[in-house]
């Protein structure tokens, strides 16, 4: 087979080394990739939402498969154009992507069909939110641009003045764009935050190991929000009681809600969850692999990729006997100081050639390119370091030991990604 993967971050070079394991695979694509990806990979200069330059190449390459890394094009409805060409494509259409693509339509979903999550409201315009937020909300409070956000688009709030505040950035100086035409305003939920990631044929639905992402830029989970700065799993807070909670009233419920409403969903749903006090609650949903959540639980996943994202495709997952590994894997991510408001960038990256034979560990690009022969820093987040283990404590010695093999100018990282484990 020849497959084609859009994106060009660390989830995507988790999902082309997956690929790459594959005995039905012999050439891969990534379009338009990373200095890591091509090691493994064909880069393609195609942007991830130049749709008609993506079909027009995989018809030419006579692509078999091209999978959807990222959640802009799946929004903007890939999906859809690469089927209506009759190529096979992986990830859902347009009209089941806004799962992700708009807050207020998944709340909306939730509410509808008894799915358990923090109550809320929606709002199109700025002064009935502040009214609101004035005459009804308790404190904290939580707010959320509709639209995609790369992640960075929630703001909790601890006053009536800091949640005003929020509703001007959001709303008013559009501070993420058009995500912020529109606005949800959500209860504040205490607990364990934990990621569940399933493959899904638009019927069935099977769950991978759970994971637990770190979003806040600095230790013990201070300053500003991020795409992730590292992750572990399995999360020990996510017990067997609790899965066969959420199988129920979460993920069963959510595909039959999706076809409820016209809506099937094939690809990936990224369940975001709560474990609160009064049980577990939705805090979100994505359409695709997390990231860096990609980086720690495709490492320990024992099927072959290929055979699942077919099944996906074929509506036959429910013959799929999804497997991982008895072990864990925790993931470090490597960014430039700075991260996530500016940095510079273009530093060599030394250190890469130790992950070559090491069994176990991973150096996921994110942000880095190939410059006079040297890869170079090129973005906020650079690497993702990961590691397996025989249990998380372990996973996560070997990945702080590999994350100093790397070395580069400005190179910053949390020291305590995985430290709730210590409190199981």
């Amino acid at each position: 087979m020849k497959v084609l993967v859009v994106g060009s971050g660390g989830r995507e070079h988790a999902i082309v080394q997956k690929v790459s394991e594959s005995p039905k695979v012999d050439k891969i694509y990534c379009a338009p990739g990373n200095a890591g990806i091509a090691e493994l990979a064909e880069c393609v200069n195609i942007q991830a939402m130049d749709f008609e330059n993506l079909v027009a190449f995989a018809k030419k390459e006579t692509i078999d498969l091209t999978i959807i890394g990222m959640d802009d094009p799946l929004v903007g409805g890939i999906v859809d154009e690469f089927e209506a060409a009759g190529l096979r494509v992986f990830g859902p259409r347009k009209n089941a992507a806004i799962i992700e693509g708009s807050k207020a339509f998944s709340k909306d979903l939730m509410k509808k069909y008894n799915i358990p999550t923090a109550a809320y409201e929606t709002f199109e315009h700025a002064d009935a939110a502040i009214r609101y937020l004035e005459t009804q909300a308790q404190f904290p409070i939580v707010l959320k641009a509709d639209g995609l956000a790369l992640g960075k688009g929630v703001l909790i709030c601890n006053t009536l003045e800091e949640a005003k505040n929020g509703v001007k950035t959001i709303m008013l100086d559009k501070q993420f764009g058009n995500a912020g035409n529109k606005m949800v305003i959500e209860e504040f939920m205490t607990g364990r935050e934990v990621s569940v990631l399933a493959y899904c044929d638009g019927t069935h639905i099977k769950t991978m190991t759970s994971a637990q992402d770190h979003k806040r830029a600095k230790d013990g989970d201070q300053g500003l929000n991020t795409g992730g700065m590292g992750t572990f799993s399995p999360s020990p807070f996510y017990t067997p009681e609790i899965d066969a909670f959420c199988q129920k009233e979460i993920y069963e419920k959510t595909m039959a809600a999706m076809k409820a409403e016209g809506r099937d969903f094939v690809g990936i749903l990224f369940c975001g969850l709560m474990i609160t006090p009064n049980g577990t609650k939705v805090l979100e949903y994505n359409a695709r692999f997390g990231d860096p959540e990609a980086q720690v639980v495709l490492p320990r996943m024992k099927n072959d990729i290929i055979e699942v994202m077919e099944a996906c495709m074929d509506g036959t997952l429910d013959q799929i006997d999804l497997q991982f590994e008895d072990n864990a894997a925790v993931c470090v991510v490597l960014a430039s100081d700075g991260y996530p408001v500016s940095y510079q960038k273009g530093f060599e990256i030394k250190g890469l050639e130790r992950f070559r034979d090491q069994d176990g560990y991973y150096a996921f690009h994110a942000g880095t390119a190939r410059k006079d022969g040297k890869i170079v820093t090129n973005g906020g987040r650079v690497l993702g370091i990961t590691a397996k283990g025989d249990d998380l404590k372990q996973a996560r010695d070997n990945a702080y030991r590999a994350a100093e093999w790397v070395e580069f100018d400005n190179k910053y990282m949390r020291h305590d990604i995985g430290k709730a484990i210590d409190e199981v």
